[in-house]
């Protein structure tokens, strides 16, 4: 049999067929490629997306924080000023408990040495000083309508013992001046409480400086020292004997004198007193 040789009309069939295949190749290779690059172009995008997405997120939370913090603070700052003026306010209270338990120290005080007098007494409170006044006078509470009269002694408690304060020198209705015992216009017939040796007391115009006590007899200076208790005489009737004037802090004497000079403290500090009694000599059984 006799063989068929191939001949150009036979090749373009095959040529076709190599021409379908490398076109179906190439379709394939490019729509795996295109396929590809789409989805990195989406993965890419999301990517981006999601960083700008997380970072608008981080940055809201950053200023919400910030708010919430500036809210808080602000919300602090009220409770911390409302703290202040509650920890005032208690102090307030408490230094006026304080104050008021030392008010009532004092007026139970008052009362037991009031309870205790044997003379018709005034309780009144000093509510002033007098500076217009030639004495300096000080000024309590009570006045004739009170029964405060002229020239009754006036003494205070202080100090856990009673002492001499002054007289009265002037009376209104509601209110009476009273001449302190440190005016130098003020005398008072004194004694020593121990010796019994009598005096006269006067002041030197000021609280600050020593009561004088003049015309002590020259024979009671061996009976006499520092530290010893002066007392009211009872003499001239305007002040209650052995009522507490003040102690000795010095004396003097010449040889050529007759009598003796001693200065002394007043047992009164003037610059705390708050509380006086006005009495009269005569006893409540009278």
């Amino acid at each position: 049999m006799k063989k068929k040789r191939w001949t150009p009309k036979n090749r373009l069939p095959l040529e076709l067929y190599v021409f379908s295949a490398l076109m179906a190749v190439s379709f394939s290779l490019l729509l795996f490629s295109t396929r590809s690059l789409i989805l990195n172009v989406r993965d890419a995008s999301l990517s981006v997306f999601s960083g700008v997405r997380g970072r608008v997120d981080d940055l809201s939370s950053v200023a919400a924080r910030t708010i919430l913090s500036v809210q808080e603070l602000a919300k602090l700052r009220t409770e911390y000023s409302e703290l202040l003026e509650r920890v005032a306010r208690y102090e307030r209270l408490e230094r006026s408990a304080a104050e008021i338990n030392q008010e009532n120290t004092r007026l139970k005080e008052q009362l037991a040495f009031s309870q205790g007098l044997t003379y018709r007494h005034i309780p009144a409170k000093l509510i002033g000083r007098d500076p217009d006044n030639l004495y300096s006078a000080l000024v309590i509470n009570k006045g004739s309508r009170s029964g405060v009269a002229r020239d009754m002694a006036v003494i205070a408690w202080q100090g856990g013992s009673q002492a001499l304060v002054g007289k009265v020198i002037q009376v209104r209705a509601y209110e009476s001046l009273v001449m302190p015992l440190y005016d130098s216009s003020l005398l008072v017939a004194s004694r020593f409480a121990a010796s019994r040796y009598e005096g006269i007391v006067e002041g030197q115009g000021n609280p600050d400086l020593p009561l004088r006590m003049r015309f002590i007899p020259k024979r009671a200076r061996d009976m006499i020292s520092q530290g010893d208790l002066v007392v009211s005489s009872g003499m001239g009737g305007v002040y209650p004997p052995d009522i507490n004037i003040g102690r000795i802090s010095y004396v003097s004497y010449h040889e050529y004198e007759i009598s003796m000079e001693a200065e002394l403290e007043p047992l009164i500090d003037f610059s705390r007193l708050e509380y006086v009694f006005v009495i009269e000599e005569k006893d409540n059984d009278d």
